[in-house]
């Protein structure tokens, strides 16, 4: 079994000091022990009211990732020791960026603009400006519907860097597996992890059986088409042979020839659909964005 730093008897002795303490209700409370893989605080207390989050010693730069992700006005719980008893403290984030974690202990941080949903399609300006291309909101926001993500699933993102942002969001107790084939798509896609708190995606250079072998088998994937998207399908077949299979292309040939390549590999259930985004300028014009075909089918 394994080993927790946080048992389930030392977080019922957290909830018991809060609760004593301050005026929270705890039927709001969101649990988050952020010393176990993947766990991401900064979405995690965007999007809830009340957050009690058990951290261990040594996160130097906590506060200030949360001042930086626009959390400044929250207001942290927090005690000086490592043991749910002492006198309980205060204070906006804005007010902790230098201080970090100095003993394993809970603390609880209240935000009064929590959305309790998340928000699908994010605007391009959220995410971190470098070599990237970033597809269209609107147009992210269907294929992350076509997608039907779970919050435990592990899913292979292959050059859709907003896509494997936000999938991971979403993904929340699962991993997102991010292939960037190219040093400065890896960089960007560095800055959003980082800009966006995530702990949950693992970055790599390509795919095959050598770079998974240390990775949670994914049961979804993502892929821009490419000249290599018929080897990287392959891979992910004998990784998992039941993968559902997601891709984008703005290439009508690689559109109409994709079922009958999936159906040789043996996905069936393909479904091919055309999206096209046109826009009001100031001018009073419509500006086309480019219109994908996205190519679904599963085993």
């Amino acid at each position: 079994m394994e080993q927790k730093l946080f048992t389930n008897e030392k977080i019922l002795q957290w909830l018991m000091y809060f609760s004593e303490g301050t005026q929270v209700d705890l039927e709001k409370v969101k649990l988050l022990d952020i010393t176990r893989r993947n766990k991401n605080l900064i979405p995690t207390v965007e999007a809830h009211s009340a957050v009690l989050a058990f951290t261990e010693t040594g996160n130097d730069d906590i506060f200030y990732r949360l001042w930086d992700a626009g959390l400044g006005e929250c207001t942290v719980w927090y005690n000086e020791g490592s043991e749910p008893r002492g006198t309980l403290l205060s204070s906006k984030v804005k007010d902790m960026i230098n201080r970090g974690i100095h003993a394993s202990a809970g603390m609880l941080i209240l935000n009064p603009d929590a959305r309790s949903t998340y928000k699908i399609g994010m605007q391009n300006s959220s995410f971190s400006r470098g070599s990237i291309h970033y597809v269209g909101s609107e147009i992210r926001a269907v294929i992350l519907n076509k997608m039907h993500i779970a919050q435990g699933d592990t899913v292979c993102i292959v050059s859709g860097e907003s896509i494997a942002v936000e999938a991971a969001i979403i993904a929340g107790d699962g991993t997102v597996i991010a292939v960037e084939r190219h040093q400065d798509d890896r960089d960007t896609m560095e800055a959003n992890i980082q800009k966006f708190g995530l702990h949950n995606i693992a970055i790599i250079d390509h795919l095959d059986d050598k770079t998974m072998t240390a990775l949670p088998v994914p049961s979804l994937a993502f892929l821009v088409a490419s000249a290599s998207l018929e080897q990287e399908i392959r891979c992910l077949l004998q990784i998992n042979p039941y993968m559902e299979l997601i891709v984008y292309t703005l290439d009508f040939h690689c559109a109409a020839n994709l079922p009958a390549l999936l159906e040789g590999l043996g996905i069936g259930e393909t479904e091919v659909i055309s999206l096209s985004v046109s826009k009001l300028t100031a001018k009073g014009t419509f500006v086309r964005e480019p219109a994908p075909w996205i190519i679904s089918g599963r085993s």
